[in-house]
Formats: C-alpha cells, sequence, structure tokens
C-alpha cells in the first residue's frame, strides 16, 4: 500500500516557506534602504529641504541592525548637554531625542567648527553627519566641513544659525 501524507501537512511548510522567503527579502530591502546616501545641496539650509530628511525608520533599522557609517540629516530635540570630550580632537557633545523618541549623541568637532552657542536643552536642532552605531542609540559625527574634501561636509542648524 502506497504511504499517502494528509495533503494538510504539506500546506503550512509551504506557507512556512513562503513567509522566510518574504521575511528575508524584507530584511534585504531594509539593508539596502538604511545604507542609501542620497545627494544633499549643501547650499540649501535645513529649513528648506526639511522633505530631504533620513526616514526615522531607517534610523531605528540602522540601530537595531548595528548599522554604521551612512549620512543622516534629522530635526530632533536637546535632551541632554554632556560635557565636552577634551581628548585628542575636541567635541562639543550633546543628546538629540528625534520625533520616534529614539536618542543620539552628536559628537561634533569644536576644532573644525564654531561652537553652538547658547544650546539649551528642550530646544529644536538639525544635523546632518555620519551615523555611528552604539548601543545606546548611535553617535552622529561629522557634523563639520571637511578640510580634506574626502567625507560629506556635515552641519548642525540652530537658533537660525549655521554651524559647518
Amino acid at each position: 500500500m502506497p504511504n499517502l501524507k494528509h495533503p494538510s501537512t504539506k500546506i503550512p511548510a509551504n506557507k512556512l516557506l513562503l513567509k522566510l522567503i518574504l521575511l528575508g527579502l524584507l530584511g534585504v530591502c531594509s539593508a539596502f534602504l538604511s545604507t542609501y546616501r542620497g545627494t544633499i545641496d549643501p547650499k540649501r539650509t535645513p529649513e528648506s529641504a526639511s522633505h530631504d530628511l533620513t526616514d526615522l525608520n531607517s534610523i531605528k533599522n540602522a540601530f537595531e541592525n548595528q548599522i554604521s557609517n551612512f549620512q543622516v540629516k534629522q530635526i530632533g530635540w536637546v535632551a541632554k548637554i554632556m560635557r565636552d570630550d577634551n581628548h585628542g580632537l575636541r567635541h562639543q557633545r550633546f543628546i538629540v531625542q528625534l520625533a520616534s523618541g529614539q536618542r543620539l549623541l552628536i559628537a561634533h568637532n569644536t576644532d573644525l567648527a564654531p561652537r553652538v552657542e547658547g544650546l539649551k536643552e528642550g530646544a529644536e536642532i538639525s544635523f546632518y553627519g555620519e551615523y555611528e552605531w552604539n548601543n545606546k542609540g548611535g553617535v552622529v559625527h561629522w557634523t563639520h566641513h571637511d578640510p580634506k574634501g574626502l567625507h560629506p561636509n556635515g552641519w548642525l542648524y540652530y537658533n537660525k544659525q549655521k554651524y559647518d
């Protein structure tokens, strides 16, 4: 007598395989989109370029998947002002909270760009720089010009003034 299996046992395996394939494709698409670098016109101010902001889900995905080295442009609120880092190149440091709730450390090189004056907790700030993963939400650096011209020029925009 032939060994016949009930067809219902085959259907869940096919559905599981289809779900795994779709999940894999979604992961590949998310990884690709999170590393998209887009083009930025450095002559435009953050206010006039607000439609070019990095998608908040891309930044969240970068944190969740430990992705680094991609340009981000976003608006947030100063959640905490930290002590300057004076070891090696000097950096002004503060925590920014995004609309998504994610928090990022901004490390602004004050040897290459002017210090952000009058920075206050709760104030809105726009930024463009390079995202680096860390276990606390991420760090954004390169928020200044690159004197060697090898890296995209970043900036901070606070209180109607651009710091680059």
